[in-house]
């Protein structure tokens, strides 16, 4: 579960994002720099309207290297790969299961769509990476090959300095 989200805190995700954060609960991981880099958010937008991505990759560096996976071919290699490998395809039916507990726990939503195409496809790293960094190595093993793959984002500090007076 996310940790609440204070003032301070939404006004980085809204530097992350470039504009302010939706539907926004807590946050669901922090970069070893210490600023949030996935937050959770509602199922439901604040006009109702059913969001289904729990957890949303803000950090700008993080999302460039999910960005720079996808170019390389990644999701096509791991989505022919769930077709071949049964352990991997359990584990990543698995991952969405959870996914949807941790959703629903929040608001059951009138699909069972998660974000990223689980259990069938890999559809979004952006979403498959941030669901691993909130749940923990182990849950999500295309998110966490996704999270092995980005490098270490946080190696040049904080994406989001704070604004000046």
């Amino acid at each position: 579960m996310s940790e609440p989200v204070s003032a301070a805190e939404r006004e980085v995700v809204g530097r992350q994002l470039g504009r302010p954060p939706r539907a926004l609960v807590g946050v669901a991981h922090r970069c070893p720099c210490g600023q949030p880099d996935v937050v959770e958010t509602s199922p439901r937008l604040e006009d109702g309207t059913p969001f289904p991505t729990l957890y949303y990759l803000t950090c700008p560096r993080a999302s460039a290297a999910a960005s720079r996976l996808e170019s390389a071919g990644l999701m096509r290699e791991w989505q022919d790969e769930l077709a071949t490998d049964p352990e991997l395809a359990a584990g990543y039916r698995a991952a969405h299961e959870a996914y949807l507990a941790a959703r629903d726990a929040r608001d059951v939503l009138p699909t069972r769509s998660t974000a990223g195409g689980m259990p069938d496809r890999v559809k979004c790293l952006h979403a498959l990476a941030g669901h691993a960094l909130a749940a923990g190595p182990g849950v999500n093993p295309i998110g966490d090959r996704a999270v092995a793959g980005m490098g270490e984002w946080w190696a040049a500090g904080p994406c989001a300095q704070p604004e000046r007076a």
